[in-house]
């Protein structure tokens, strides 16, 4: 370990670990009803749980002989109460621990390093290449996406408390901090309801509001002053998306009134912004000819924002032609005096217009097709049923769509809504600016029809085909899928109808590729490796056809949902796959955790841009994979697959997974809007789970299948077959896999096997339980072997520690949950009813908050 790394963990230690341990104190000095006791025991429960299993023994065991050896209860209500407190308790000081890292932040990352672009125009210049940067800045740009995916199992009231919590620990504020754990300890973290999607949109605009206004700002800022002339004028550096209140996909709560609702919130919530700067510049610009017009705007925006049907028409390039008006006052009258501040507002204005976020729609393709089914007497040429249309009778008929619904149509169901949806899209470019609303996504794309769809689904709503100012973005998620998408996008290309719609969107093509279901459909190193590849086929087959391609990539939190390091991945992309732009979904835990704070968000949008930025003219040629790595890499994935194949397809796979992991009581947690599986009732099926409650169930039984099994198997069998120097050539040489490994090491270091380590002998869940640990020690030796290092992420020796700290919180609660899910089988096993079922039940559940909370990219 290198001097700066040895500081940096040192500084951890202390900004963070002594830290934990001086506040976490003041928690047994709170007025709450037996907080002492609870704090007294919580710590011998930890380490009881520690002891155990160094010992081989089960949660069941751990829990009954600590309160056999430590309290004086025995009737199982009054143990339930306690355990109850325990889970509370833990929850709160993961809610601390989570202060304390926000508050190290800038301590235990160099926010002039590495990744920076302070660091980035430093490089440049040194190497006489400031030219070849100034060319990629005309053309480069970052999108960032946010959704309501539930992985957020804090609720917006303890974000809250975070944020201020963080803020008064960097200002060693003391009586503040101990005030806000006091409203910690008040504030609930399980709602009785599901939040309804206006909810969550409302929930994820603070972020816009408190978060990305402020560092976006801040690094356009920043290279505007170091740039100037290089920066595009036409279009922003950084833009933000936004899914909820648009994203159908599954979610039948989210209605075309819900998507006009919550495009008004973003528009009302960046004009507040706005007319809040505006206070600010008028108590410094009380100059002759600027004080008048500053005082003009602001009535408009405050008359926009606070009086219901007062509202002023009003727009972006309005307010920044005010704003320009007034700055050339200041400079030819005034000496330029508080110049600075006007450029900061309209770098605001330019970024986030009226819209603040752009609010992207998305259906499956499926229901697209359920809805023209529904409308086959206004579709040409389908007047048997479009259901009953060969897939090149369907082509030619959707290329032929081109007049609206007639007057009076009456719809009902998701045929309404559908068209309603899309209707809704022009009203909101009409408020909020082209860039309100301008994006549909197609989920489970399969086929070229899958997106000729809905550009007759828009005709059919009233749009007209010539002024369709919206992007259609197929979605590919699935091995199937990403394995046909290179001929999809083909025949799309070559589709006389959607080639003219592509010529008026300037010939720009954006593609997402979706990692979870990839992840569960095929496993780790497939799922990776069949995004690249198609991304590398879909570069060259739309550059062929004169196409610029941007990829849309839906990230989640952990590795196995495309998660991890994400800037490594985007600086390890070979000239091979277009980078001309950023864009990436940030899910639900992943705000909070990489974007909770302006600095925390600015260090990680900086690092995004670096890696987009230097890719070009700063990456050595060998990052491009050459055929015979990407066979080498093609090997590796098939072997995997064919190991993670085998074990999803065992028969006890599911049942293991639903009996000792908490998915079933997933949807209980009222953590998001949209339901927890695609159909409701009967048996749980994979096909049926969605990937979010399947890699969060893995990571809450602490053993993270979905991060790299079937990895050890695939260098196993190199290392048999003599190739493994060829692996570990391509380990050194191919950036892209390297970072495959790394977050690999990530997702094992927060498995821990002991906790279930009971079933290794359970006559129905044994063998799978087996398979899996003798895949994860597999793996972790080979990986070690594989990077040449001892331990697991020993490059990484913070990170490594918060994870060990963490673990270290929320084993009490790991331990509970289990001993909670194996109370529940027991009462199955014996077909026992009794109350006491539904109480272990509802303990398995509010285990998983903090569980999620403490692991932070986890679900």
């Amino acid at each position: 370990m290198g001097p700066f790394l040895s500081n940096v963990l040192q500084q951890f230690k202390t900004q963070v670990g002594l830290k934990f341990q001086l506040y976490n104190s003041l928690f047994t000095s709170l007025p709450f009803h037996r907080i002492e006791k609870t704090g007294i025991l919580l710590p011998i429960l930890l380490s009881d749980c520690e002891e155990g299993y160094r010992r081989r023994k089960g949660p069941v065991d751990i829990i009954d002989e600590f309160f056999d050896r430590h309290t004086s209860l025995r009737s199982e209500q009054e143990r339930m109460d306690v355990l109850f407190r325990f889970v509370q308790y833990v929850e709160r000081q993961v809610v601390l621990f989570d202060a304390l890292e926000d508050a190290a932040f800038d301590a235990v990352n160099d926010i002039s390093g590495p990744g920076t672009l302070k660091h980035l125009a430093s490089e440049v210049s040194n190497l006489g290449l400031s030219k070849s940067l100034s060319e990629r800045l005309r053309t480069f740009s970052v999108r960032l996406v946010l959704t309501a995916h539930p992985t957020q199992f804090y609720p917006g009231t303890v974000l809250g408390i975070i944020h201020d919590l963080s803020r008064a620990v960097g200002a060693n504020d003391v009586p503040s901090i101990e005030r806000y754990l006091q409203q910690l300890g008040k504030t609930a973290f399980f709602k009785k309801q599901k939040p309804t999607p206006y909810d969550e949109a409302v929930s994820l605009i603070w972020y816009l509001e408190h978060v990305f206004y402020t560092s976006c700002g801040r690094i356009i800022d920043m290279l505007k002053a170091t740039f100037g002339e290089s920066l595009p004028a036409d279009r922003p550096l950084i833009s933000m998306g936004f899914w909820p209140g648009g994203d159908r996909d599954g979610n039948p709560y989210v209605t075309a009134d819900t998507t006009l609702r919550v495009a008004d919130a973003l528009r009302g919530s960046v004009i507040k912004c706005y007319y809040q700067d505006v206070r600010r510049l008028r108590r410094r610009l009380t100059f002759e000819g600027v004080e008048e017009v500053l005082q003009g705007l602001e009535k408009k925006l405050y008359d926009n924002i606070f009086i219901p049907g007062m509202r002023t028409h009003i727009d972006a390039p309005e307010i920044l032609q005010t704003l320009s008006g007034i700055r050339d006052t200041l400079i030819f009258q005034h000496n330029s005096l508080f110049v600075d501040m006007v450029d900061r507002l309209m770098t605001r204005v330019e970024l986030f217009g009226l819209h603040f976020a752009s609010l992207d729609l998305r259906q499956e393709a499926s229901v697209h097709r359920q809805v023209l089914s529904a409308l086959s007497p206004w579709l040409a040429g389908s007047m048997c049923g479009y259901a009953g249309l060969t897939g090149a009778e369907r082509m030619l008929t959707l290329s032929e769509v081109c007049a609206s619904l007639p007057a009076g149509w009456q719809g009902e169901g998701i045929v309404r809504e559908t068209i309603d949806a899309m209707a809704a899209v022009r009203k909101i470019q009409e408020a909020n600016g082209q860039r309100g609303c301008e994006r549909y996504i197609v989920s489970q794309c399969g086929h070229a029809a899958d997106v000729l769809e809905v550009m007759a689904l828009f005709v059919l709503s009233g749009w007209r085909r010539e002024h369709l100012n919206v992007d259609i973005i197929p979605l590919f998620e699935t091995i199937g899928d990403l394995s046909r998408a290179e001929e999809v996008m083909q025949e799309l290309y070559t589709t006389p109808a959607y080639a003219a719609h592509l010529l008026r969107r300037g010939n720009q093509q954006t593609i997402m590729l979706g990692f979870s279901d990839g992840t569960k459909d095929g496993g780790y190193l497939m799922a990776n490796y069949s995004i690249y590849r198609a991304k590398e086929a879909l570069t060259r087959i739309s550059r062929a056809q004169g196409v610029d391609v941007v990829f849309f990539d839906g990230r989640g939190g952990p590795p196995a949902r495309g998660g991890g390091k994400t800037h490594r991945f985007y600086a390890s992309m070979g000239r091979e796959v277009a980078n001309r732009e950023i864009q990436l979904t940030i899910q639900g835990q992943t705000i909070s955790s990489n974007f909770g704070t302006a600095a925390s968000a600015q260090f990680n949008i900086e690092q995004l841009m670096h890696a987009g930025l230097s890719n070009d003219f700063l990456a050595d040629h060998a990052v491009t994979m050459q055929e015979a790595d990407l066979s080498l890499f093609a090997s590796l994935a098939a072997i995997s697959f064919e190991a993670y194949r085998a074990l999803r397809e065992d028969p006890s796979f599911m049942d293991y997974l639903v009996q000792i992991s908490p998915l079933r009581f997933y949807a209980e947690a009222n953590i998001g809007s949209r339901p927890s599986q695609r159909r409701s009732g009967g048996r749980l099926g994979l096909k049926d789970m969605r990937a979010i409650p399947y890699v969060g169930a893995w990571s809450q039984m602490k053993q993270n299948v979905t991060g790299y099994y079937g990895v050890g198997t695939a260098l196993r069998q190199m290392d048999e077959a003599g190739r493994f120097a060829e692996v570990q050539g391509l380990y050194q040489r191919a950036a892209f896999f390297r970072t495959l490994i790394d977050n690999c090491e990530m997702a094992m270091q927060k498995c821990f096997f002991p906790l279930t380590e009971q079933l290794r002998t359970h006559p129905r869940h044994g063998a799978i339980w087996n398979r899996i640990h003798d895949e994860y020690v597999l793996t972790q030796r080979y990986v070690c072997m594989l990077s040449g290092r001892a331990v697991l992420m020993e490059d990484h020796p913070v990170e490594r520690l918060s994870i060990q700290m963490r673990e270290r919180i929320v084993l009490p609660l790991t331990t509970i949950q289990q001993f909670a899910l194996a109370k529940v089988r027991e009462f199955e096993d014996h077909a026992v009813s009794s109350p006491l079922q539904r109480v272990y039940e509802k303990l398995a559940m509010r285990c998983s908050f903090g569980i999620i909370n403490a692991g932070r990219n986890s679900a």
